[in-house]
């Protein structure tokens, strides 16, 4: 795609966000979630805000609403509610981050649940024709419960979840409370300590949004090309549910019913998971169709436990299995990480893609498919959103340089150096781009700085000759910069997550641009990549980056099946963050990155036709 072209697709599709705004009027119902996981079902009116709301939750399950804000995905709801619309999930929470330690935990009570919504066992949120195969398999889950034919908890896993079944007693879904993943205030298996909205396993996935995520890895996949299950997001309320705090009786009449907002993805029996046999075999259309899926969403966390394997009847070897890719929680991020593709070094990865798969690629769109995502997952964060363009963009230009799927893999993968983390080919692709935006916009702001002075002289000539001399020597103090300081090209991003401020209670939640490098983590300075990726192979990634975090002993390309916690989900370095852009800089940020991208890939088919000829001249020679 033409820049110009990209630029005025891009333009067309968002103008300053407006064409995403739904207006929602009348009465609706919202389900409000407790930072601590309560939740009730609320029907609002037109006379409703957020002040209401909040009230509503505070009469309903005796939770303290001061010093709290209700939060609906980005934004702080306050006396207009018309974006919201119908069975969304609301969050409410503290103003400030980090809450001290004598502050008590809270979690639903007796008392609490007195009064519950009038909603049924399972509704799905934000419903529509996306999810007609989760609408029937929810009606069986309904009839099976009133059968007496509860769910049971899954006993693997970090976090909360359940296996809920049909009239036959057999396994249909699996549910998982949003309040019950990993440091989630109710997760049942030990890791607890964060409140819902606060950094998770990975800094770039809050605690409490892995569910949507897994939803939106399901809507991305077109056509079912990848082999997603179905999955949406619903309000279940049962009483196996955890809560931490509360002793449940052990009949069934003495257990109490909690209301939880979960992903319920469809079950799909298998034989077992790709840990558990050699991969060499397994179909190469499956092994790519993944990879497809994980590179747009940026998949931060796909081994070998989170592919299925279902042998296809009358079939011989596991050429003929099925794969079936699961557990899509840390995808999209808020900031660029380092992905995990389990299969970036199997050898179906290392060959070509074919027309079919090439054809797939080519029809994406990454604008589309945002806006798939915000009318169906309304609570996403724009920040997601901006890292599934680039990732797509990326995917788009490797295919038509003629990249497979290991290649692509990667260039967005990071490396080790001695004992530093380096930032992906991709990453430097990014912070190229950024630095080109801050230099285009330290060049507007000096351009404007000199037609002020210009416009401030011609102003001076009509004054008396005192006044004109001496503002005339003031001018320039205000319109230059000291000492001609020039920011660093990532110099917005400076703020720490750990430095939430509490002075006016207003930081609410972490925001996307909270997400940010420490003081430490800042970028230095980068010696013109490569002066726009046209004299340097992006294969030679020579530049350093200080301070950073050690992968706790991985390395990509070896098995995840048997890491432990602290190694699955390492803290990583930011090198790239894309939230803090206005809508005017993203536009300009995206034309520069396909351009480098461009760039990058024609460097790239240059030096592998280069290296060719040298190696066939050196066999010439060899004779």
């Amino acid at each position: 795609m033409a820049v110009a072209a990209f630029k005025g697709l891009f333009n067309s599709k968002f103008d300053g966000n407006k064409m995403t705004e739904r207006k929602s009027s009348g009465r609706r119902r919202v389900f409000v979630q407790t930072e601590t996981g309560s939740v009730l079902g609320i029907e609002l009116d037109r006379s409703d805000n957020a002040h209401t709301v909040k009230r509503k939750l505070q009469i309903a399950l005796n939770v303290p609403i001061e010093e709290r804000s209700l939060i609906f995905g980005d934004v702080v709801l306050k006396n207009d509610l018309s974006t919201v619309r119908n069975d969304s999930p609301l969050l409410l929470t503290k103003n400030f981050m980090h809450r001290s330690s004598s502050t008590p935990c809270l979690s639903p009570t007796g008392k609490d649940m007195q009064q519950r919504d009038q909603s049924g066992p399972i509704e799905i949120l934000v419903c529509s024709d996306h999810f007609s195969r989760i609408r029937k398999l929810v009606r069986e889950i309904v009839e099976a419960m009133k059968f007496g034919i509860d769910p049971i908890p899954v006993c693997g896993g970090l976090g909360g979840a359940y296996y809920f079944r049909d009239c036959q007693g057999e396994n249909c879904a699996i549910v998982k409370p949003t309040d019950e993943e990993p440091y989630a205030p109710n997760n049942p298996k030990g890791f607890v300590g964060k409140a819902l909205g606060q950094p998770g396993l990975k800094r770039s996935v809050r605690v409490g949004e892995t569910g949507f995520r897994e939803v939106a890895a399901y809507l991305l996949d077109y056509d079912h090309f990848a082999n997603v299950p179905s999955t949406a997001l619903v309000k279940v309320t049962h009483s196996i549910f955890n809560v931490n705090g509360e002793v449940n009786g052990t009949k069934q009449q003495e257990r109490k019913e909690f209301s939880k907002i979960a992903s319920l993805q469809q079950f799909i029996p298998h034989d077992f998971d790709a840990s558990d046999y050699g991969t060499s075999s397994f179909p190469v259309a499956a092994v790519h169709k993944i990879g497809i899926l994980d590179i747009r969403i940026l998949n931060t966390d796909r081994h070998a436990g989170n592919l299925l394997v279902r042998k296809i009847d009358g079939g011989g070897g596991l050429d003929q299995a099925e794969l079936v890719p699961i557990d899509h929680g840390l995808c999209l991020p808020e900031n660029l990480e380092d992905p995990y593709f389990e299969w970036i070094h199997w050898p179906q990865a290392s060959i070509p893609f074919s027309e079919d798969e090439l054809e797939y690629i080519s029809h994406l769109d990454p604008f589309r498919d945002s806006e798939l995502l915000r009318m169906e997952l309304p609570m996403i964060r724009e920040a997601c959103l901006r890292v599934l363009v680039v990732c797509t963009i990326f995917l788009k230009e490797a295919a038509i340089s003629g990249l497979c799927l290991a290649e692509i893999g990667e260039m967005m993968s990071r490396e080790f150096r001695g004992q530093q983390e380096e930032p992906s080919e991709l990453e430097f692709i990014c912070i190229e781009a950024r630095r080109l935006l801050e230099e285009r916009n330290m060049l507007s702001d000096n351009v404007r700085a000199v037609e002020n002075e210009f416009q401030f002289e011609i102003d001076c000539e009509e004054e008396s000759d005192i006044t004109c001399n001496l503002e005339k020597k003031l001018a320039p103090q205000a319109c230059w910069p000291l000492g001609g300081n020039i920011r660093n090209p990532l110099s917005k991003v400076e703020e720490n997550v750990e430095e939430c401020t509490e002075e006016d209670g207003n930081i609410i939640p972490p925001r996307s641009d909270e997400y940010a490098f420490t003081a430490q983590e800042k970028a230095p300075t980068v010696p013109r990549l490569s002066m726009s990726m046209k004299n340097v192979s992006i294969g030679d990634k020579s530049w350093k980056h200080e301070n950073v975090m050690q992968k706790n002993g991985y390395l990509s390309g070896t098995s995840s099946g048997n890491r432990s916690v602290n190694e699955q989900f390492a803290g990583s370095t930011r090198f790239v963050k894309l939230a803090d852009m206005s809508e005017e800089e993203w536009v300009q940020y995206l034309e520069n990155f396909q351009h480098l991208v461009y760039l990058a890939f024609s460097n790239r088919k240059s030096a592998s036709v280069g290296q060719r000829q040298r190696q066939r001249l050196g066999t010439s020679c060899q004779f």
